[in-house]
């Protein structure tokens, strides 16, 4: 009892934060234990609403529920609205019972004591690589498991690198990266494009550079941090990137690679279709941490969770549900709808398998990191946005990288106290 009081109290904060508005009604007591009056239909919402019930991802959760026997009721939601909807949902009492949703959102649902730990829902996580699974640990504390996972890699047009001399392989370290652009920018193209716009779009792909270069979210204005910030307004500077990254997407990015002029493009898993598409040949490789290796890229991707029910015998249907959507055999299919790398060796190993291209995703996913991890949390958006407000300030001339993030760490540590 005492439990479901602090999370209805949790909720309750959760909501205030978000500046949520409507008919809130108070949480109720304890749900049966007993699952008795449980529902034939179980709920499920998802952050996929470009797909229809004809879907292959529709059809999987339809096949699930039968498995499970009951009938699953989806909604799919677009992911801005997600959270807020969950959140209401559960301060109302009618939280669906499986929820997926973006991982650095798990941390705050969590906090506001809207899901179940792994525990209470008996998800097994052991296959789950470590490294992606730290998305959704908070308070030493695991809330779900991903459905799948999406992260950043440089792709590379072949012909502009050629006509450049420049040979790929070569390409290991920043050092080297740099010597690269120099000789695609003398050979009359133009060198990388990527997103670093004021948005948390901008700090996910500032973020490889940033731990690539050995520095930690909890001290943005490290010697390390100014490296990273130092070498993108110096691609600026010397006309190896376009004035246009600081308001580029991620989307205008890939146009602006999409045109064959540039040599290097920052981008992820997503762009794959279309890369099939732009009328050359290209390849991909890791981004380079600073003295070699992989840089670890943030994890994308999004997080399968159960819900607190007030009645706690749902939890076992949910849990096949669960299961149901993460088995090997599923999660093969599920990532491959999504475009996503599965979240564990084994049906890494099977996409490999199916197409060997995807190996250096592959790679680049086991070397990702949790945007909300290193037990960031619910701290972490409070930090990127400084992070990328200070990638703004140094791109544009105002403030030298160092003293703009000199100035996002005070703020920084301000807004997480």
């Amino acid at each position: 009892m005492n439990t479901r009081i602090a999370r209805c109290r949790a909720l309750g904060v959760g909501l205030a934060a978000l500046a949520l508005t409507g008919g809130l009604v108070a949480c109720g007591g304890g749900g049966s234990g007993s699952g008795g009056a449980a529902s034939a239909t179980y709920t499920m919402w998802d952050p996929y609403p470009q797909f229809d019930d004809g879907s292959a991802w529709v059809k999987l959760l339809k096949e699930c529920g039968t498995k499970a026997g009951v009938t699953v009721k989806r909604t799919g939601y677009d992911t801005s609205d997600l959270t807020n909807k969950a959140l209401l949902a559960a301060q109302q009492g009618n939280a669906p019972d499986v929820l997926i949703v973006d991982n650095p959102v798990v941390s705050s649902l969590a906090d506001a004591g809207a899901l179940t730990t792994t525990g209470e829902s008996k998800i097994d996580t052991s296959g789950i690589d470590p490294n992606l699974l730290g998305a959704g640990r908070t308070g030493g504390k695991t809330y779900g498991v991903p459905i799948g996972a999406n992260t950043l890699a440089l792709y590379y047009n072949k012909e502009v690198l050629k006509k450049a001399g420049v040979d790929i392989a070569s390409v290991k370290d920043w050092a080297s990266l740099n010597a690269a652009l120099a000789k695609v920018k003398e050979a009359g193209k133009k060198g990388i494009t990527f997103s670093a716009v004021g948005t948390e779009e901008g700090s996910f792909q500032f973020l490889p550079w940033f731990w690539g270069s050995g520095a930690a979210l909890t001290k943005l204005d490290s010697p390390q941090g100014v490296s990273a910030l130092s070498l993108w307004t110096d691609w600026l500077k010397k006309g190896y990137a376009p004035n246009s990254v600081i308001n580029n997407t991620q989307t205008t990015s890939w146009q602006e690679f999409a045109t064959g002029d540039y040599a290097f493009a920052e981008n992820g898993t997503w762009q794959l279709a279309n890369a099939e598409k732009a009328g050359f040949d290209y390849g991909i490789i890791p981004v380079p941490g600073v003295n070699g290796g992989i840089a670890p890229a943030p994890a994308g991707g999004e997080f399968v969770t159960v819900p607190v029910q007030k009645q706690t015998g749902r939890y076992a249907t949910s849990l096949k549900l669960v299961q149901c959507l993460t088995n090997t055999g599923n999660s093969f299919t599920t990532t491959s709808t999504l475009s996503y790398i599965a979240p564990t060796a084994a049906v890494q190993a099977k996409q490999v398998a199916a197409d060997l291209d995807l190996k250096v995703w592959v790679d680049a996913v086991k070397a990702a990191k949790g945007r909300t991890g290193d037990n960031l949390g619910t701290k972490y958006p409070k930090i990127s946005e400084q992070m990328w407000t200070a990638a703004q300030a140094a791109l544009s001339g105002k403030a030298s990288p160092q003293e703009a993030l000199a100035k996002a760490q005070t703020a920084a540590e301000s807004a997480t106290k």
